[in-house]
């Protein structure tokens, strides 16, 4: 059985005979060609990867810019939602109250609220301010108000002691209000 090798050494023998001086220009035409082929070919290689790289930080930054924002899964219809009217319902019971707790509970329950808005307006985020940051201008007219909000509950919820008094606590869930009625949200 013939392998390469052998075939290819047959084949040089056989050049060799009929044209003695050719072989010697033709290994040294081929062996420039290895020697230069070999730089080419390392060159292109690490463009190709310095390319690839480059794409990935183009990507990167395209997925900043443009995916800010997931296909919109809000719609009008969510006003009647039973579920949605029930805990709007529970925070408003909780302003209600004469106890600084259940305003604070309010803050934060309608700050739930906020976030469940957010994200079925698309917007990704690990939490409510992640996803306030992505919000474009014009996008949310009473984006101020809901970031004032948000920060109160911040302050509810990152502040040892703090105090609310009922005046902030209301003007905190008018705010929240305002943002849901935006968005036809309650």
């Amino acid at each position: 059985m013939l392998d390469a090798t052998s075939l290819w050494q047959g084949i040089i023998d056989l050049v060799t005979s009929i044209f003695p001086h050719v072989v010697p220009a033709i290994k040294t035409i081929l062996g420039i060609f290895i020697g230069i082929s070999i730089p080419i070919s390392l060159f292109f290689f690490i463009g190709i990867i310095y390319c690839v790289e480059g794409l990935k930080r183009i990507r990167n930054k395209e997925a900043e810019i443009h995916d800010l924002k997931v296909e919109p899964g809000f719609e009008a219809g969510n006003a009647g939602d039973t579920a949605l009217a029930h805990r709007w319902e529970k925070a408003t019971n909780y302003m209600a109250s004469e106890n600084e707790n259940d305003w604070k509970q309010s803050i934060i329950e309608a700050d739930i609220l906020l976030d469940d808005l957010l994200t079925r307006m698309g917007y990704r985020g690990e939490s409510v301010g992640e996803k306030l940051k992505r919000v474009q201008p014009g996008e949310m007219k009473t984006i101020r108000d809901a970031w004032d909000a948000h920060m109160v509950r911040n302050d509810i919820a990152h502040r040892p002691g703090f105090v609310l008094d009922h005046h902030a606590a209301k003007e905190a869930y008018q705010k929240y209000r305002k943002v849901f009625e935006e968005f036809y949200y309650i």
